[in-house]
């Protein structure tokens, strides 16, 4: 990746600045044509370049460029709001100058996609949704002291990278106060967080409201300072660290929870859906097409939600049946909980010891289904303490030199409850051939850098549920129980449709979405509410993943129905993941061109 870019370079200047180039030329008596593709090529690469400086965090987990590791960007600010409709309104404008019947199939595909995204994005800039910028789920208080761990993406290993995020926390205090009043004017507005989920956020701030800074995630550095530094630097560092806990974070993070515990915490709502806000009705549909990559209804999904659980409920009765329970299916699910066979850990090491046994099972088999494997090396490690309470099982992305390894998480509240038959398909999905796979492919491609770093939920997440349905054939679903744990994990994503819908588009209460599940997943409550609490926290997210899977299945179908004998599973797989993250109806686009070739 070049580490040379102009930070004044505008959209909207990409024809005129490739004209003059043209004309310069000229001059030279070199004959230079400024290709549709060339013109694509320097619009796709300017918007991700300044979409990463609108986003740092970003740039620093999908690139690990040193350029973005001290940057900080006020995202809840007029000014900031204003530069990403201007970056959007510019790109959408340049694209459809640039004549699309002199582009490549692969052209093409970056111009469908990056249409998509400053669409969405201008659409989405309609909507209020910065007035409730915090929830148990993600925040920036929480990113930065994940990014303080020393084990996420922000490099800790030379002096300057030390520097790099004490400049990068400066711009935290002022990103509190605009916090605190856009949460101020959502409450003039009505437009508030449901109370439970910002209870949640309490313990949270509440953790790094250490009286001693040696007690603060953000001291973590300190306490691991690489073997090279030298005695100067190391005190020169701590002071500082010290200095900005004391003077800075502390008090920020201690003003955000009061203000949450006093002032906005009485204001909440005791709903649950996005459709109890004011045009929370149209901000829900909004959320089920930006999720789903769909033009679907909140209808739509909820109908295929109920359909899906019930045919997967009839999946569940076959191994009821194979293992010889005798009860019907819900006693039969709960007694899953409380089967000693089945909760065998001790201790979260034993659990993440166990992942890694299935990780070395796995690993060996991809060649059956894939041709390409990915470079990037795959870790498992425990959650965070900060998030473990409420963070389920996730991958984050490792970097392309290598210097930061892929990592799926695992959360273990209480390893003597942890449950076996899940772990396989939860590996499948966060790791190897989920997202791991599809992430890093992406990446150690020779995609446009635009392409390698986009993210579609409903593609990224519908693969990765697709994954999981690969162990059948991989050999890995060594027991009944193991393919139940699939299939409960499948029965969570179609329970998703049902119960999101039903909260943010129909009313449903939280209590009505916490029975559902245990009704149909026989989960315990307490995982149970932690899920719908999630649900009730991004609206449409957990739509995207059954929506997702069920597209690649329909175009695995289609293929295998078209193309009979001469259907190559291996090749199907290759040509859904070569384009990096797409739109479904991009994807779909891409997948019958594919088979006309094959015909």
């Amino acid at each position: 990746m070049s580490h040379i870019r102009s930070r004044c370079f505008n959209i909207s200047t990409v024809p005129l600045l490739l004209a003059c180039f043209c004309c310069a030329m000229s001059q030279l008596a070199v004959a230079v044509t400024v290709t549709p593709s060339k013109a694509l090529a320097a619009l796709a690469d300017q918007f991700i370049e300044t979409r990463l400086d609108l986003d740092p965090f970003i740039g620093t987990w999908l690139t690990g460029d040193a350029r973005y590791e001290d940057k900080f960007v006020n995202n809840l600010t007029p000014a900031f709001r204003a530069k990403e409709r201007a970056l959007f309104t510019d790109t959408l404008s340049a694209l459809r100058k640039i004549d699309v019947r002199g582009l490549s199939e692969s052209d093409r595909l970056t111009r469908a996609v990056l249409e998509y995204q400053v669409s969405r994005g201008l659409e989405a800039a309609k909507y209020d949704f910065y007035l409730t910028p915090i929830h148990q789920f993600g925040s920036v208080p929480l990113t930065l002291v994940q990014l303080a761990s020393t084990t996420g993406a922000q490099p800790f290993r030379t002096v300057a990278n030390y520097e790099h995020f004490l400049t990068r926390i400066d711009g935290f205090p002022a990103w509190v106060e605009s916090a605190i009043a856009n949460m101020r004017e959502g409450m003039a507005k009505g437009v508030v967080q449901s109370r439970v989920l910002m209870t949640r956020v309490l313990p949270q701030l509440k953790s790094q409201m250490a009286s001693d800074p040696a007690a603060s995630g953000f001291y973590v550095p300190i306490k691991n300072f690489p073997a090279v530094f030298g005695d100067e630097d190391r005190a020169r560092l701590t002071s500082a660290y010290r200095k900005a806990i004391e003077e800075k974070i502390t008090p920020a993070i201690v003003k955000l929870h009061d203000f949450i515990a006093n002032e906005y915490l009485p204001k909440c709502r005791d709903t649950a859906g996005l459709g109890a806000l004011p045009n929370g009705v149209a901000k829900y549909a909004f959320k089920v097409r930006e999720q789903t990559t769909t033009n679907m209804t909140p209808e739509q999904v909820h109908q295929l939600g109920l359909s899906e659980v019930a045919r997967i409920r009839l999946d569940m009765e076959k191994v009821r049946s194979e293992v010889g329970f005798t009860g019907d299916l819900t006693a039969f699910l709960a007694s899953l909980n409380r089967n000693p066979q089945l909760t065998p850990f001790k201790t979260e090491q034993e659990v993440l010891d166990s992942y890694r046994k299935i990780q070395q099972r796995v690993e060996p088999t991809l060649g059956k289904l894939f041709s390409k494997i990915p470079r990037s090396v795959l870790e498992i490690r425990p959650e965070p303490e900060i998030t473990k309470a409420t963070a389920a099982a996730h991958y984050s992305v490792g970097t392309l030199d290598g210097s930061r390894p892929g990592v799926f998480y695992a959360p273990v509240r209480d390893p003597a409850i942890y449950s076996t038959p899940n772990m396989t398909a939860t590996f499948l999905h966060e790791g190897v051939p989920g997202h791991h796979f599809e992430v890093s492919l992406k990446l150690e491609s020779d995609l446009p850098r635009f392409r390698r770093y986009g993210w579609f939920t409903a593609y990224g997440e519908g693969w990765a549920l697709y994954a999981e349905s690969l162990g059948g054939v991989l050999g890995v679903y060594e027991d009944p129980y193991q393919n139940l744990g699939r299939l409960r994990l499948e029965m969570w994503r179609a329970i998703r449709l049902v119960v999101d819908t039903g909260m943010h588009a129909k009313g449903w209460t939280r209590e009505r979405a916490v029975a559902y599940v245990i009704e149909n997943n026989g989960d315990n409550e307490a995982d149970a509410v932690q899920e719908i609490e999630r649900y009730m926290a991004m609206p449409g997210q957990a739509l995207a993943y059954k929506i997702g899977e069920q597209k690649i299945l329909a175009l695995r179908h289609r293929a295998e129905k078209q193309l009979g004998s001469r259907f190559d599973i291996r090749a199907f797989h290759d040509e859904i993941l070569n384009g990096g993250g797409l739109p479904l109806a991009v994807l779909e686009q891409k997948i019958n061109r594919w088979l006309a070739r094959q015909r």
